[in-house]
C-alpha cells in the first residue's frame, strides 16, 4: 500500500480511544507495538473456529491450526530470507530467544576461560542470560564500552576480540538510546576471526527490514508483539549447521523422535527446540501480522519516522533545560531525555493524565544507566503510526507539566 499516515492509523483500533479524557498519544512504542485490526480478527478466529492442538491431530481442526500456525513459520523465513523453514524457532519472545541460545549454544561451545562480548548498551534480557551461562562454564563476559553519545566504540570492541572469544551478542537498535550499531561491520570483522555473532532485534524490526543472509549473522533473535503482532510468541533465527550441533533446551512433547525409560532420541530442526504446546493463537496472529508488514511501504515508512524523530528531536531541545540521553548519529525513533527540576515519574503521570504514554524508568537497562550516572528517562518511543502534531500535542503537555513540578 502507499503510505497514507491516516488510512494507516485506522488500521489499528486502539489509536481511536480516549484516556482520561483525551484522545490517546502513544509514545511508547519500544516497550509494545498496537495490532492492526487484521492482527486482532486472526486472533479471534483462530479462537472461533479453529481451536485445536497442533502436530499431533488427524481430525481436521488439528489440521487446519497446524497449516496456520506453520504459515508463519514459512512467512517468517521469507520475511527475514533465512534458507530454510527450519532455522525458524518460535520462542515466547526475545527474552526467551536469548535464553535458549544461551542455555543451549553455551552448553556445547563455551568452555572455561573462554569469552563472549556484549555491549554497556544490552537490554537486561541481552546481559542476565550470558552472564547466567558464564558463571556455569566458567566463562567471562567482556563488555564493549561506549561514548557520551552512547555509540558503541567499535574500534574498542575490535581490540576486544581474540582467540578466546566464541560470540558477540549485540543489540542492533538499543531500546533506551535509540542507538543504530553498525551490526554488518560487526559481523564482517567476527567472522575474520572465526567468531559467531547473535543479534538481538527486538526494537528494529518495527523500522526496518532484517535481511539475515545479507548480513550473514549467526544468530537473530526479535519479539512479535514489538513489530504489531501479538504477544507471546517470537523467533530464534539461526544457522542450520549450529542449531544441529546444539541440543535441546526443553524437553517435553513434540521435541522428540522416540522415547522410553531409558533413552530419549530428539526430533529434527525446529521442533527439537519447541518442547510442548507453542502459543498456537499467536502464531496464527502473527501470520496475518506479517501479510499486513509485508503490504508497507518500508522506503517511505523510513522517510516518515526519520522525520519524525529530527522534528521531535528539535522540538524538545527548545525547552530549558531539557537534556536528551543518547544523541548517536545514526539512530532510530526513540527519545530519552530529563528535565531540570523534574522527576521522570513525575512527568510521565502528569502526561498520563493528558492522555500521552511514555515510558519512565531504567528501561531494563540498568547498566546503562549506571554508566550515564542516572536513575532513569523519559521515553518517547514513535511508530510508523505517529505523527507531528502527536509531538507538538506532547511538547505542550510537557511545558504544562514542567512548569506544574517546578
Amino acid at each position: 500500500m502507499s503510505f497514507n499516515i491516516e488510512v494507516l492509523r485506522s488500521q489499528f483500533p486502539i489509536l481511536s480511544r480516549k484516556v482520561n479524557g483525551q484522545p490517546l498519544i502513544y509514545f511508547d512504542n519500544g516497550a509494545t507495538a498496537q495490532k492492526p485490526q487484521v492482527m486482532i480478527d486472526a486472533l479471534n478466529n483462530y479462537y472461533s473456529f479453529q481451536n485445536a492442538n497442533i502436530h499431533r491431530g488427524v481430525h481436521s481442526l488439528s489440521q487446519e491450526a497446524t497449516t496456520a500456525f506453520e504459515a508463519a513459520r514459512t512467512k517468517a523465513q521469507a520475511y527475514f530470507n533465512a534458507a530454510k523453514s527450519e532455522e525458524i524457532i518460535f520462542t515466547k519472545g526475545t527474552t526467551d530467544s536469548i535464553n535458549l541460545l544461551a542455555g543451549s549454544f553455551g552448553r556445547t561451545f563455551l568452555n572455561e576461560g573462554d569469552e563472549v562480548i556484549i555491549s554497556t548498551m544490552e537490554h537486561h534480557s541481552n546481559i542476565v542470560p550470558w552472564q547466567m551461562i558464564c558463571d556455569e562454564r566458567k566463562a567471562k563476559l567482556r563488555i564493549a564500552p561506549i561514548n557520551e553519545k552512547g555509540e558503541l566504540l567499535l574500534d574498542e570492541l575490535k581490540a576486544m576480540v581474540n582467540e578466546k572469544t566464541k560470540l558477540i551478542s549485540i543489540v542492533h537498535i538499543s531500546n533506551a538510546l535509540g542507538t543504530i550499531n553498525p551490526i554488518q561491520e560487526i559481523i564482517d570483522f567476527a567472522h575474520a576471526h572465526d567468531v559467531l555473532v547473535a543479534v538481538d532485534g527486538a526494537q528494529s524490526v518495527p523500522h526496518m527490514k532484517i535481511d539475515v543472509q545479507a548480513w550473514d549473522c549467526d544468530f537473530f533473535v526479535f519479539s512479535a508483539h514489538k513489530m504489531f503482532g501479538p504477544t507471546g510468541i517470537g523467533m530464534l533465527y539461526g544457522k542450520e549447521h549450529l542449531l544441529n550441533k546444539m541440543p535441546p533446551y526443553q524437553g517435553g512433547g513434540d521435541m522428540i523422535k522416540t522415547v522410553t525409560f531409558e533413552k530419549t532420541t530428539y526430533n529434527e530442526l525446529p521442533h527439537k527446540f519447541e518442547a510442548g504446546t507453542p502459543n498456537i493463537a499467536a502464531g496464527v496472529a502473527l501470520s496475518a501480522t506479517f501479510d499486513f508488514l509485508n503490504e508497507l511501504d518500508w522506503e517511505a515508512i523510513h522517510q516518515h519516522e526519520t522525520e519524525l524523530l529530527a522534528y521531535a528531536t528539535a522540538e524538545l531541545k527548545k525547552i530549558e533545560g531539557l537534556r536528551i540521553i543518547g544523541e548517536a548519529a545514526n539512530k532510530a525513533s526513540v527519545i530519552s531525555f530529563l528535565v531540570d527540576g523534574t522527576h521522570p515519574f513525575d512527568v510521565g503521570v502528569i502526561l498520563d493524565q493528558m492522555g500521552i504514554a511514555v515510558r519512565t524508568g531504567h528501561h531494563c537497562t540498568q547498566p546503562l544507566m549506571d554508566w550515564f550516572k542516572i536513575p532513569g528517562t523519559i521515553r518517547a518511543s514513535f511508530a510508523i503510526y505517529n505523527t507531528k502534531e502527536e509531538v507538538d500535542k506532547m511538547i505542550v503537555a510537557l511545558n504544562r507539566a514542567i512548569k506544574m513540578l517546578r
